[in-house]
């Protein structure tokens, strides 16, 4: 008895523990405003200086918004996808604005979607250097492409990896099914509860009968022939 309340309270306590992630998700939260200042600040620098900048530095600082738009957006994904996978359910699924992703992304889809926002983000930072080549080492722009290259291949072989693991998890046999093999246990296979159903014996119609007769009389007039 003693032992079993011991077990219950340290398995309601690690149960718990699960809200120490709270905390993280709503710095995580926080963050958002931070990019936000970052984000209106690029924005007013551009939109300020239209008329004096080319159009490369216009274009980097354009391609700089959709950065800082891409970063919040996956911790967004993060947030809500990491809330409700380890800490509890958000029970807003009646709400209109209720995203349609939400509820159906567990951890491997999170591991794709965040691999995936990863490798969009890297691209456009190999963009902007791209867009001022001039301005950048050999060196470094070696290593913008290996990172770039590591990071597509990391998501590829992850995607790789979870559709290998989702086939086979699909191709097990069912618990009791031993694919016909092994035991001699093999029960005849047809509908459940035929043994149950009344078996249905056709009547032979008149006309089957008729045509009965009229074979036998053709018989016996051949034997009478011969």
């Amino acid at each position: 008895m003693i032992k079993d309340t011991i077990e219950n309270i340290i398995e309601s306590l690690i149960f718990a523990s699960r809200w120490i992630l709270a905390p993280f998700y709503l710095g995580l939260a926080a963050s958002l405003f931070i990019l936000l200042i970052k984000f209106m600040g690029e924005l007013f620098h551009i939109a300020s200086h239209a008329f004096t900048l080319t159009e490369s530095e216009v274009i980097v600082g354009v391609l700089a918004l959709v950065d800082l738009a891409l970063t919040g957006s996956l911790l967004i994904i993060v947030i809500l996808s990491g809330y409700e996978n380890f800490v509890s359910r958000i029970d807003l699924s009646d709400h209109k604005d209720w995203p349609a992703w939400m509820g159906t992304i567990d951890f491997s889809a999170l591991k794709l979607k965040l691999l995936s926002s990863i490798v969009a983000i890297s691209a456009i930072q190999l963009l902007k250097q791209f867009m001022t080549v001039s301005q950048v080492s050999d060196r470094d722009l070696m290593w913008l492409v290996i990172v770039h290259a590591v990071f597509v291949i990391s998501s590829v072989l992850l995607a790789l990896s979870d559709r290998i693991a989702g086939s086979h998890g699909n191709s097990e046999p069912e618990p009791g099914n031993d694919g016909g093999r092994g035991s001699g246990n093999h029960k005849p296979t047809g509908d459940a509860g035929s043994k149950d159903k009344p078996i249905m014996i056709a009547q032979p119609t008149n006309v089957d009968v008729r045509r009965g007769r009229a074979r036998t009389t053709k018989h016996d007039m051949s034997r009478t022939v011969h």
